[in-house]
C-alpha cells in the first residue's frame, strides 16, 4: 500500500507520516522545506527499513511544482492507495487591513495545491476504481474567527473543492474525507506560551485519518471533525 503526503516534513504531516510508515504504508512525500524532509526521511527510514520511503522538495504553492509532485509519484509506477493533502500555511490578519498579496498567496498553498496535485493523481486512481483523498481543511473552515482573515477564507474554499471532489468520486469507488483539526501541538506552537496539555497532540490527527482509511469498501467517512476538549483558543 502508498501513501502519498504533502507538507510532510513536519508537524501534522510528519505525524501522519509516521502513523502510516508504522501502518506498513510505503510513502512518497514532499515538503518545501528540503533539509526537514530529508531529515524526515532518513528517520522513518532507519525506523522502517523494510518500507519504501522517498521524498523530494516541491514548492506546492506554485502550479508547476504541484503537478511536479503529482508526475514524480506517478512516474514511479505505484498506484495511489492513500492521498493525504495535508501541505498548509498561516498568516494572521484580518480582511480589511492583512497586506496585500496574503489572500492570493494562503490560496496558492491551502487550496490549489491540492486542486493541481489530485488533479494530476485521479486519472490513475479513476481508473483503478480505488483510491481514499484526505484533505486537511481545519475548523477555521466552518466558523470565521478573529484574525483568520484570508486564511479561512483559504481554509472554506478548500472544504469546498473536498465535497466537491467527494460528490464526483462517489462513480469510482474512491473516497474523499475533509479534515476540520482545531488547535494540535505542533513547531508552530512551540513559542506560544500555550500549554500544550491545553490542545491536541498531532499524533491524535494522525490516528483519526490512519483509521479512517482501514474501514471496509462500502464505509466512507466523509468528515472528520476534532476539536481539544476543552473547545477552541
Amino acid at each position: 500500500m502508498n501513501c502519498i503526503i504533502t507538507g510532510a516534513s513536519r508537524g501534522l504531516g510528519k505525524a501522519i507520516a509516521e502513523k502510516f510508515a508504522a501502518g506498513g504504508y510505503d510513502l512518497y512525500c514532499c515538503s518545501r522545506h528540503a533539509a526537514a524532509l530529508s531529515a524526515t526521511r532518513d528517520e522513518l527510514s532507519a525506523r522502517y527499513p523494510g518500507l519504501t520511503i522517498e521524498a523530494r522538495a516541491f514548492d506546492l504553492g506554485k502550479k508547476d511544482q504541484a503537478r511536479q509532485f503529482g508526475q514524480w509519484v506517478l512516474d514511479k509506477g505505484v498506484p495511489v492507495d492513500v492521498l493525504i493533502n495535508n501541505a498548509g500555511t498561516f498568516l494572521p490578519g484580518g480582511v480589511h487591513d492583512e497586506e496585500e498579496g496574503v489572500l492570493e498567496q494562503l490560496i496558492a498553498v491551502n487550496l490549489y495545491s491540492a486542486y493541481h496535485l489530485t488533479r494530476t493523481l485521479l486519472p490513475s486512481m479513476m481508473a483503478r476504481k480505488k483510491g481514499h483523498i484526505f484533505n486537511m481543511a481545519s475548523v477555521a473552515s466552518l466558523q470565521a474567527y478573529p484574525n483568520g482573515g484570508a486564511y479561512s477564507i483559504s481554509k472554506f474554499a478548500l472544504a469546498g473543492f473536498s465535497r466537491n471532489l467527494r460528490e464526483e468520486m462517489k462513480p469510482y469507488g474512491i473516497k474523499v474525507t475533509t479534515v476540520y483539526p482545531g488547535a494540535a501541538y505542533t513547531d508552530s506552537w512551540a513559542a506560544s506560551g500555550v500549554d500544550p496539555q491545553r490542545i491536541m497532540e498531532a499524533g491524535d490527527i494522525a490516528e483519526l485519518i490512519f483509521s479512517a482509511g482501514r474501514l471496509s469498501p462500502q464505509a466512507t467517512v466523509e468528515e472528520i471533525l476534532v476539536r481539544p476538549q476543552l473547545g477552541d483558543l
